[in-house]
């Protein structure tokens, strides 16, 4: 089963009136919606940014994964997915993924999460960047995350989605998410930060956080584009509901 790639992504897009500041439930109903209604496409992308927000997996204890003084001091939102894994903290300024496929056209879920993080590393790799993926699924460079990935299936389609650190609000990211103690100590590491790394300290000033977007979209999609339409987006909103906490 090949990968996703030009031949069968098609870039899933807002109409440009619609584009607008939009919670992160936005695109988690987003990314179902596509999965129930446009599977014609075959398999679909799209990249989204919001304001300051902790999305926790589907399994994990609010209380004992967010720092919820800090999140409500700084105004910092929270969303529960229904994919697995561990919290993570995005803004403006990283970039999230989201692929949704077709069972009837790709492999089982671990082999399209596999290849989703194959065809990351291979972008990453033609900007210039060398990195590699791990069982934790993580996209390294150097060592250090720069991108962590969830996936889940929803009736015949298969959901990935993952951030891309290009770069972010450090003090809110560390300060917003409490891993237990013992998973850092696990991870023989002293902090978080340690762990992690910026896309940006590795392209420098090369490519601009709206070019890296331009060149994923490129990279993915080529030009095949499907634009929702209002009727879609009012739809997507009143889903959007369900992921409300």
């Amino acid at each position: 089963m090949c990968a996703p790639n030009k031949k069968h992504i098609t870039y899933v897009s807002l109409p440009p009136s619609l584009t607008g500041s939009r919670r992160l439930s936005f695109y988690l109903a987003m990314e179902e919606y596509v999965a129930q209604n446009m599977m014609q496409l075959e398999g679909c992308f799209f990249l989204w940014q919001v304001n300051p927000t902790v999305i926790i997996g589907r399994n994990q204890v609010m209380e004992n994964e967010v720092n919820l003084p800090y999140c409500r001091e700084h105004g910092i939102d929270i969303v529960r997915r229904k994919s697995g894994g561990g919290g993570v903290y995005a803004d403006k300024d990283n970039v999230m993924f989201s692929f949704i496929c077709s069972r009837s056209h790709y492999a089982t879920t671990p082999e399209v999460f596999s290849l989703c993080l194959q065809r990351v590393i291979e972008m990453l790799s033609t900007m210039g960047v060398e990195a590699c993926s791990t069982d934790h699924n993580d996209v390294l460079i150097n060592g250090r995350k720069v991108s962590g990935w969830a996936v889940y299936q929803l009736q015949e389609c298969i959901i990935v989605h993952g951030t891309m650190l290009y770069d972010t609000n450090m003090g809110h990211m560390l300060s917003s998410i409490t891993p237990p103690t013992e998973k850092l100590q696990r991870k023989g590491v002293e902090s978080v930060r340690q762990r992690i790394c910026l896309l940006k300290d590795f392209i420098g000033d090369r490519i601009s956080i709206e070019e890296f977007k331009a060149y994923a979209r490129d990279f993915f999609c080529g030009e095949k584009e499907y634009m929702l339409t209002q009727n879609d987006v009012a739809r997507i909103e009143e889903l959007s509901g369900e992921y409300e906490m």
